[in-house]
């Protein structure tokens, strides 16, 4: 979000307190990342506005994910350690197929460390066409500052989705 790095895809969705991007990592085409805007370590952190935004929020991201990516299950899990410590909150909205389960043997937890240790990260045109494609799934909304791409957007300085 800070500009530090070309994000592929730019922002998804902007809400009053949260972003969703598509995730830089390799956890497969179509998933994406939702972070608050300001820096929050712990879930417990949040405040009231913040927490009564972020349901909605992640049914609406779930929801654009399963009809772009037609997959099997999409996980939604809260992830936050950078180096073994907590860093800046992340909720990743992961399309998972039957294929993916297959080809990885694997499914829940274990399919995202192997998909890790396998380290392929979906290309830059592969990653803005279905960016297109979630956008106009999610559609504009009251709440939406700005659901069009930004060049500017970027990982976190931790390097993380």
């Amino acid at each position: 979000m800070s500009g530090a790095a070309p994000l592929p895809g730019g922002t998804l969705l902007r809400a009053a307190h949260w972003v969703a991007e598509h995730c830089v990592g390799p956890l497969g085409l179509g998933t994406a990342v939702v972070k608050p805007v300001r820096h929050v370590l712990h879930l417990a952190d949040l405040t009231a506005e913040e927490s009564a935004e972020l349901g909605p929020l992640l049914a609406r991201i779930s929801e654009a994910v399963t009809s772009v990516s037609d997959p099997e299950q999409v996980y939604v899990c809260l992830w936050s350690h950078a180096g073994g410590v907590p860093g800046h909150l992340h909720f990743v909205v992961q399309p998972v197929s039957s294929a993916d389960m297959a080809e990885f043997g694997c499914h829940g937890p274990a399919l995202q460390v192997a998909m890790f240790e396998r380290g392929v990260v979906p290309g830059r045109a592969e990653v803005e066409a279905v960016c297109d494609r979630l956008r106009a799934a999610l559609g504009p909304t009251d709440a939406d500052v700005s659901a069009a791409p930004d060049a500017t957007d970027a990982t976190d300085a931790d390097g993380s989705a």
